[in-house]
């Protein structure tokens, strides 16, 4: 396996020009401390500021602080006597729209383009980050969730949202990325080897049907948006991703190999057939039992009202499977425990008994709906203790789960060539 390589090692953008497109919000004002930190890096900073980003930060203090021409009209005469809607995209390294509003991102995933950020878009040839701010009802609004799947499915990446108090006085998941963040995903990008280059990720995703007859099943709620969200983490930091998924409503992440099963059964042996890797990650709700024997034809009412009964038998344990030792047992088997009580309890239990290294543990029993929200909230349960990631965007424990992982590859190199050196 490779040398990751520590994140302090290229915090530099020298000859890197970013095209940064300010869109409308309250947290344009943000756009500003980015633009900073990209110059303070060594990187080139080119501007467009929408209409709506104008009512917010002024092309003045744009300008000053990127020490470049600020571009807000598609019809101005000199700049696009230049072609300035295809100049700015072609000559930049990445774009990155920070704030991006829900009206930007409804733009981007329709191909509409009636201004200068939308137009440069969609002529744009570059990668594209993200970082989404709006009211958390127009976040969790089916449209908005709609378009933001489009993006995703189409290589955008996504930082943020967060959780947090917003302008409009109301608390939920919407508020913007912090500068910081934004400017470590920018550096990540650009970082030539990727933390976890080189090496192969296995996850599960989804719920599994377990068929009754050929109309009806037995399933869960289930919507796979979190194991979606870390195969994509893992592929944003340089992992080979193999993504088994269940049956959901979700795109396949962008650069991941996906395999569409439907029983658990099949989950298990698409699993076992992409061994070996170096990391395995059970995000899936597998169901625990399935039917003996599924009925050719659909089960009928009886006529005395009875119902039918259901001879059940436990499904293979992939999570245990996986974990057992052998040649082909991952160095990183992680789990999921979705539990509705005593969650870290429960969670150190089955971090024992199905013989894994970590537990990834999230309460499903309380009033937060989790199966098919945005946000969760997570303990990361170890055999040395545990750590309360705290509420978040499925997206952001996704990516901090990615950075957790290459970190613990990074020290266990580190630990094993110290160890060969003394061995010397």
């Amino acid at each position: 396996m490779k040398k990751t390589k520590s994140s302090n090692n290229n915090q530099s953008l020298a000859n890197k020009t970013i095209l940064l497109i300010i869109s409308g919000g309250v947290s344009a004002y943000k756009a500003l401390e980015l633009i900073r930190l990209i110059r303070k890096a060594g990187g080139r900073v080119r501007c467009i500021l929408s209409k709506g980003g104008e009512q917010f930060v002024t092309p003045l203090s744009v300008s000053s602080l990127s020490g470049e021409q600020v571009y807000t009209d598609l019809w101005s005469l000199k700049d696009e006597t230049e072609i300035g809607h295809i100049r700015l995209s072609r000559e930049a390294d990445l774009i990155v729209i920070t704030p991006a509003s829900a009206n930007l991102i409804a733009k981007m995933a329709h191909g509409l383009a009636d201004d200068l950020a939308s137009t440069t878009l969609l002529a744009a040839d570059k990668p594209i980050i993200i970082a989404p701010a709006m009211n958390h009802m127009m976040w969790g609004n089916p449209a908005t969730q709609e378009n933001v799947q489009k993006l995703q499915s189409r290589g955008i990446i996504q930082i943020g949202p967060a959780m947090g108090e917003m302008a409009c006085n109301e608390s939920g998941i919407g508020r913007m990325a912090e500068p910081e963040d934004i400017f470590d995903n920018i550096l990540a990008f650009f970082r030539e080897e990727k933390p976890l280059s080189g090496y192969k990720a296995l996850v599960t995703s989804g719920p599994t049907y377990e068929p009754l007859d050929p109309v009806r099943f037995i399933g869960n709620r289930s919507s796979g948006k979190q194991g979606h969200a870390i195969a994509a983490a893992l592929a944003e930091q340089g992992a080979t991703v193999t993504l088994v998924t269940g049956p959901v409503a979700l795109p396949d992440p962008a650069g991941v190999h996906t395999i569409h099963v439907e029983t658990a059964a099949e989950m298990l042996e698409a699993a076992q057939n992409t061994l070996p890797v170096e990391i395995a990650i059970c995000a899936a709700a597998v169901s625990d039992w399935t039917a003996k024997t599924i009925s050719a034809h659909k089960i009928k009412k009886q006529e005395d009202n009875t119902p039918p009964a259901l001879n059940l038998k436990e499904n293979p344990d992939i999570l245990a499977t996986l974990s057992r030792p052998s040649a082909q047992r991952p160095p990183l088997v992680i789990g999921f425990a979705a539990e509705t009580e005593d969650l870290l309890d429960n969670a150190k239990n089955k971090l024992t008994t199905k013989g894994c290294d970590w537990i990834i543990a999230n309460d499903v029993g309380g009033n937060e709906k989790v199966f098919g929200s945005d946000k969760n909230h997570v303990y990361l349960v170890t055999k040395s203790g545990h750590e309360d990631w705290q509420p978040a965007s499925k997206n952001d424990i996704a990516r901090k789960l990615a950075l957790h992982i290459a970190g613990h590859f990074e020290e266990r190199h580190y630990k094993t060539t110290q160890k060969n050196i003394a061995a010397e």
